[in-house]
Formats: C-alpha cells, sequence, structure tokens
C-alpha cells in the first residue's frame, strides 16, 4: 500500500495505490476515509482504516489519476527536523569528522513541495545544492522516550525526501548560518508517495540521484551512521514529536558541496530514487528579485 495525494496545489486529493485483483496497480480515491493525510489522520489510526477499506472494496478507483499532479503525501507537516551528517562518506566530503551525537536542525514546513514540482534557485544562490534523503513520517505524539523500541515504534512511514541546500548561506559566506541556508521556497520536495511502516525495511534501502541524467549519489541506509529509532529516541529527549511530523535522516556522498560537481543551474534536472519508495525529478530554474 503505497499513500498519495495527487491534484492541484492546495486541492490534492488522498489517493491509495495498491493492485486489484488481477495485480494491476490502481489509485483509489480515499475521501471516503478522509479528507486529508496529515497528523491528525495518522493519530486516530488512518492508516488501518484504510487499509480495511481497501481490503473490503469501498475506495472508488480514482479516474484519469495518471493526469494528476503528484503532491507531497504529507499534508504540510507541523515540523521537518533534519539530521546532518548522517553518513561517514558526506562528513568527510564536507570536510567534518562523523559526528558522535546527532547533528540536528530544522527546516520550515512551508518549504515542502510536490516531488515533480518545478523547483526555484534562489535569485542571488550561488551554490545550490541537493541531497537526496531518506524522510521517517511520524505516527503519534513522542517525548522523552524511554528506549529504542518505543522510537521504532512511532514511526507512520517513510518517504523520498530532498533537502535543497544553499551552501553559501549554510557555511561560511554571507550569511552563514544553516538555517538560512535551508530554508528556500520548495527546497524540501517529499514523495512520490509514502509506503507505511511494516511494509518496507528501511534498513537497507538503495539511494540515488542524477544530475542531468548523470549519476551523483548511490547508497544506502544501512551506511547511517544513526539508524532511525536512535534518531526518534534522540530528538525525543530535547523536543516533542507530533503526528505528520517529517524526519529527514541525512545525505549520503555524492553532493556538489564535495567539490566533485557543479551545483544546479538554470535548466538542470535533478532526479533522485529510493528503492520501494519511487523516484523524484525536479527542472531547475533561476527565480529573479520582484521590483518593489
Amino acid at each position: 500500500m503505497k499513500i498519495a495525494r495527487l491534484g492541484e496545489l492546495g486541492r490534492e486529493i488522498p489517493v491509495v495505490i495498491a493492485a486489484d485483483s488481477s495485480g494491476t496497480e490502481q489509485s483509489y480515491d480515499a475521501r471516503p476515509v478522509t479528507d486529508s493525510v496529515n497528523g491528525t489522520f495518522l493519530a486516530a489510526g488512518g492508516l488501518e482504516t484504510l487499509r480495511k477499506a481497501l481490503a473490503d472494496g469501498t475506495l472508488p478507483v480514482l479516474e484519469n489519476a495518471e493526469e494528476l499532479r503528484i503532491g507531497s503525501p504529507i499534508a504540510r507537516p507541523n515540523n521537518v527536523v533534519c539530521i546532518g551528517m548522517n553518513y561517514a562518506a558526506h562528513a568527510a566530503e564536507s570536510g567534518a569528522l562523523p559526528p558522535t551525537i546527532p547533528v540536528v536542525f530544522l527546516k520550515p514546513s512551508n518549504t515542502v513541495a510536490g516531488p515533480f514540482d518545478a523547483s526555484p534557485i534562489p535569485p542571488e544562490a550561488a551554490k545550490y545544492d541537493w541531497e537526496v534523503e531518506l524522510g521517517v513520517v511520524i505516527g503519534r505524539e513522542v517525548s522523552y522516550l524511554s528506549n529504542l523500541a518505543e522510537a521504532a515504534g512511532a514511526v507512520a512511514g517513510y518517504v523520498v525526501a530532498n533537502d535543497l541546500s544553499e551552501r553559501e548561506y549554510q557555511l561560511p559566506g554571507a550569511a552563514g548560518q544553516w538555517t538560512k541556508g535551508k530554508s528556500l521556497p520548495k527546497s524540501t520536495p517529499l514523495g512520490p508517495w509514502f509506503v507505511p511502516a511494516g511494509e518496507i525495511d528501511p534498513n537497507n534501502l538503495q539511494l540515488k540521484s542524477w544530475v542531468n541524467g548523470e549519476p551523483r549519489q548511490d547508497s544506502s541506509t544501512a551506511d547511517l551512521i544513526f539508524d532511525i529509532p536512535t534518531i526518534i529516541h534522540h530528538l525525543s529527549q530535547y523536543m516533542v514529536l507530533e503526528p505528520g511530523d517529517v524526519i529527514l535522516t541525512g545525505t549520503p556522498e555524492g553532493v556538489a558541496l564535495s567539490g566533485r560537481f557543479p551545483y544546479l543551474q538554470d535548466g538542470d534536472v535533478v532526479e533522485m530514487e529510493i528503492g520501494g519508495l519511487g523516484r523524484q525529478r525536479q527542472e531547475y530554474f533561476r527565480t529573479t528579485i520582484q521590483e518593489a
């Protein structure tokens, strides 16, 4: 079962993608169960309700689903929490030692975009960078968890994420702050769908990215320094995680920051994929400063 949201921005339809009795994958309209896929839905056991409705045959096929825009599979989360340098090779290419405790930062929730939406490069950006990451969707409120098993039980599902970053704003430059480098419009494409926990093994997923068809990143979540339960347990000691929040678990090596590849330019196309979670594609365009 895959959970998606299809339709124009702000009017997305919740959808379940699953095989029918003949084995053909179909998109089923989930509106008989919910009008959105958000924290309220997840906290109320919505995934199990959807699974039952699908099994009972009460969800109609969504006609012409393939013609609709694909939005973020999670309606705007309250928090997008990110883990930095969680792959040793990426820490090395960033000029840093592998961390001994998770490096944590936040992205504004209004950076979330659909996985195929056109992606703006900020007007004065010179070092705009891609980062394929495994996203973790939180299914219940957690705070001060006592063990890793509790942390693992807080996961609703998994999603492909792109943590776009302007390095000149993030690192020693005119701005030099992680928040500025990570807060740009549409800089967190999510999707195309999310897969519920228990239906995929998050511990050995292949992550790949391409720029203009040329390979960039190729790694596995088996290389994570801090695994998902460790991340959630750690975060719960410092913040309340709410249903619908998304955690980005870090990016592997192969980004432009390494110095091996050019940063994103007007007209570039970025694709990224995680095994079992689907593929994204964004076309990049240079924005301009609006005149007053």
